[in-house]
């Protein structure tokens, strides 16, 4: 029986000690492909995090309901993944309809929230540490703040260091990745702190 504090104690956890992204290093890809852009990494950020609570909670349904009543654990991969890309599609819908702007700053990285593996690696998270359905919420919404809070320090730290004189060698992918590892030893510093799973 998880106690009333335990999804709150799972939030900042998943925001700052198990960080999907500093932490596990999933989701890498559209992180650093989007945060050279500070507009985009807000909008993408918001995005995931917005995808990332919701398909966890249905993820959640669908194995606790659906799967494992039923004896098709097995089959958890497959559904998450068609959960998620279903879900994405109706995402992406909606942003084309709301904000034409934002949509063609996302571009091609819209459809691809659908095989980030930091939402899938939430929903699979999830089900090894047999999360209610509550801590589950409260799991996927602080992975999806901690995904956005990362992307949006990169995206704010490569804005001031476009007036930096950087080395030759070291611009670009280089860089941000020296930058990335800072960060998540920035993050390793919040534990001990707090830590759950």
């Amino acid at each position: 029986m998880e106690s009333s504090w335990y999804p709150i104690a799972v939030f900042f956890a998943a925001v700052f000690t198990n960080n999907i992204l500093l932490t596990n290093y999933l989701g890498m890809c559209s992180f650093l492909s989007v945060a050279k852009d500070l507009k985009a990494s807000v909008g993408l950020g918001i995005a995931v995090t917005f995808v990332m609570a919701t398909t966890t909670v249905l993820n959640w349904m669908v194995y606790n309901l659906i799967l494992e009543p039923f004896g098709l654990e097995y089959l958890r991969f497959i559904v998450f993944i068609i959960v998620i890309a279903a879900f994405v599609q109706l995402v992406e819908m909606i942003i084309e309809r709301v904000s034409e702007g934002l949509y063609a700053a996302l571009g091609i990285f819209l459809p691809l929230i659908t095989v980030n593996c930091a939402i899938l690696g939430v929903s699979l998270f999830m089900v090894i540490r047999d999360y209610g359905l509550i801590t589950s919420l409260f799991f996927g919404f602080g992975s999806g703040i901690g995904w956005f809070l990362a992307i949006l320090s990169m995206a704010g730290i490569l804005q001031k260091l476009k007036k930096a004189r950087i080395p030759k060698g070291l611009e670009g992918a280089g860089i941000t990745l020296i930058i990335t590892g800072i960060m998540a030893l920035a993050f390793m510093g919040f534990s001990g702190m707090l830590q759950i799973g």
